[in-house]
């Protein structure tokens, strides 16, 4: 097993992860697809996600002030364990305020790839951009940084995709401060509705994954 240097301690989650692990055991319908969705609160609160989409099973896996690397310590029970049909993975908001560089976030989020391809390898896994907000707007361009980063190796790989919702929370050359609750960090449901017109047709599109 490789060796990790936590940027925050994984365990401090240990207890929000075994609610969500009850929560899913008791709703999750195996005989149905899942699609997954995990990362931070940016996903953990969008309370109207499975109702945003009824015809799916939508595991929400959300666990707020994450980051990459705490999705890698808990992938087995958060994501593994529910063979998904997709992954929907929201991580590098935190990490980056908390000072990560891109290339390491990157780096983490790689390795959270490449273990679900060893356990589904023909399942799409989807990267959500990281997203511009009023709160860390002054580190937009290591924001910006990490988003090329991320959309050039989704680029290069079969069944990653690249979701950007970047670009659709401007206004003009800044962000659109409308889509916010008053932390400035958080979406409102005017972000969310954004987000959701991002998503909705990679989580519609049936998968079309190339066999090896």
């Amino acid at each position: 097993m490789p060796t990790h240097i936590w940027a925050q301690d994984p365990l401090e989650f240990e207890q929000e992860i075994r609610s969500l692990e009850r929560k899913y055991d008791s709703l999750w319908n195996p005989g149905r697809p899942a699609l997954v969705f995990t990362g931070s609160s940016s996903i953990r609160m969008w309370d109207a996600l499975q109702d945003t989409f009824p015809d799916h099973q939508i595991l929400n896996m959300g666990f707020g002030g994450s980051q990459a690397s705490d999705l890698l310590h808990y992938l087995d029970v958060l994501v593994l364990k529910y063979r998904p049909e997709k992954v929907f993975i929201y991580e590098g908001d935190n990490d980056l305020a908390e000072g990560k560089r891109p290339r390491r976030v990157l780096k983490d989020l790689q390795e959270v790839a490449t273990l679900i391809r060893k356990n589904a390898p023909r399942t799409p896994i989807i990267f959500i951009s990281a997203k511009p907000s009023l709160s860390r707007w002054h580190l937009r361009g290591k924001y910006r940084r990490f988003n090329r980063k991320l959309e050039r190796w989704a680029g290069k790989g079969d069944a990653l995709i690249y979701a950007d919702v970047w670009y659709p929370m401007l206004r003009g050359r800044k962000v659109d401060a409308s889509l916010f609750i008053e932390d400035g960090l958080h979406l409102n449901e005017l972000g969310y509705e954004i987000w959701k017109q991002v998503l909705r047709p990679l989580i519609e599109t049936p998968s079309k994954i190339s066999h090896p």
